[in-house]
This record gives C-alpha cells, sequence and structure tokens, in this order.
C-alpha cells in the first residue's frame, strides 16, 4: 500500500520502488522490497514495526547512508542517488540531522565543541560556528554545561547535546533512530518534547524510527512496515500492529 498523505502539502520526501537486498556468502537477503511512501514538509512522522523489519535500513536509505538495491528516493523533488558521492556528503552536512539511540558524541571534546563539529566540517569559521552551537545550546537548557566534557553529562544532557548537533546546520530533514531508546522514561519525555520543539523552530520534517509508542502517538502520521513494504497505521491499532510478526 502506497502512502500519499494529503494532497495539499509539498512532499519533502518521495521514496518509489525502493528495495534493498544484501548478499553473504551467496545468499540474499530482502529487507524492503518495492516500498512507496511520501512525506511532507514540516511533518512528523513515525515508522514502526517489528524487530527485524527494516525500519533502520529505511532510515539509513533515506538518509543516503546506503544506497538502494532498486527504486529512488526523492528529496524536495530530487533524485539524489543520481548524484557523485562527493555531492551526497555535501547533502548530508547540508541538509540532513541525524540523531542516533546511541548519541555518538567524541568523547575526547567538551560539549560546545560537539556541536560545533559540524559547522567546522561545513567549511564554517570557528566564530561562527561557535556562536550557533553555543546559542543553540543554551536554547536546549545546556548553556551552562558549554565547556563541560561530554563524558560528565547525563544521558539525557547527552542526548540533548546529540540533538544540537543534528539540528546546528538548520537541516530541513532530522531522521532520528530510537532518539529515546536509551534513556529512562523522564529523560526520554525530555527529549522528545524538545525534538517537537525544535521541529516547529526549524519547521523541519522528522521523521522517527520508534518502538515508543507514546512518542509514536506524538507524530503527525504513522508509517507501518511489514514484509519489506509500508502501510499507514491509525494510532489506535499501534500496539496490535508493533506486536505482529515481521513477515
Amino acid at each position: 500500500m502506497d502512502i500519499t498523505g494529503e494532497l495539499s502539502k509539498r512532499p519533502a520526501l518521495t521514496v518509489e520502488g525502493l528495495s534493498k537486498v544484501y548478499k553473504s556468502q551467496g545468499r540474499a537477503s530482502t529487507v524492503l522490497e518495492r516500498l512507496s511512501c511520501q512525506i511532507y514538509e514540516n511533518e512528523a512522522v513515525a515508522v514502526v514495526g517489528a524487530s527485524g523489519v527494516g525500519k533502520t535500513t529505511f532510515l539509513h536509505l533515506v538518509g543516503t547512508l546506503d544506497r538502494p538495491t532498486e527504486g529512488r528516493i526523492l528529496h524536495f523533488g530530487e533524485d539524489v542517488f543520481s548524484w557523485s558521492d562527493r555531492r551526497l556528503s555535501w547533502f548530508r552536512n547540508q541538509q540532513i540531522g541525524f540523531v542516533f539511540q546511541f548519541h555518538h558524541l567524541l568523547s575526547e571534546f567538551t560539549t560546545l565543541e560537539n556541536v560545533m563539529m559540524p559547522c567546522l566540517v561545513a567549511g564554517e569559521k570557528v566564530s561562527s560556528a561557535r556562536g550557533k552551537a553555543r546559542e543553540l545550546l543554551e536554547f536546549l537548557g545546556l548553556g551552562h554545561k558549554v565547556d563541560e566534557n561530554v563524558n560528565h553529562l547525563s544521558g539525557g544532557e547527552q542526548q540533548r547535546v546529540a540533538l544540537a548537533r543534528a539540528l546546528v546546520r538548520e537541516p530541513r530533514l532530522i531522521l532520528a533512530d530510537e532518539p529515546t531508546g536509551n534513556l529512562d522514561e523522564k529523560s526520554g519525555l525530555k527529549v522528545a518534547d524538545l525534538l517537537f520543539k525544535m521541529k516547529e523552530h526549524f519547521h523541519a520534517t522528522v521523521i522517527i524510527v520508534t518502538h515508543n509508542l507514546n512518542l509514536a502517538r506524538r507524530t503527525d502520521r504513522c508509517i507501518g512496515l511489514k514484509a519489506g513494504k509500508a502501510m499507514e497505521i491509525e494510532k489506535e491499532r499501534l500496539a496490535d500492529f508493533v506486536m505482529e510478526k515481521a513477515a
């Protein structure tokens, strides 16, 4: 079933016939099979499904961290996999913000330096990068932690730093893979609140892979993956859907 959403909105992401096949030791494993969907500007969408159904694979393909076996992914109408690796790398830095379950912060650097990093990679001046990072950390309630090593922060604080790092370049698309999955309930709720707050602040499109049904219910729409396909799931059916077998 193709997901078309509201036709009055401009698509931020169009996925057409997306397939991903992994090959190992002469065997092929199909994770996604001719999956199609659309996600719209300034929309928050949860991607749900049983473990092993391909949710993270889908997110990696959408984020251009991996290439599909078949199909197209259009970002704001542009076929991104027709581009060179160099242009794709630029696109990821400029247009996409990634938030992962495990924050992958650079342990040898301070909070401020971690958030500055995407700006420095993009060639911004240090003064500009520092100003943006500091302003964003203040906004996220971490202004008093800018000079601390990230190893000294709590799990919830580290995830907020990861969120700041993902947003410092003001991306049009935010991809979050289990952003609250490694946190206690209180910290997870705080990170979720901030994620939706920042979505509105930056007018970004957000795709969240999650097993957290409360988080999924806060999004505008829920897309379920099953047997390599995508289908829209009514929020009252979420619990039943995620308990179903992957195939």
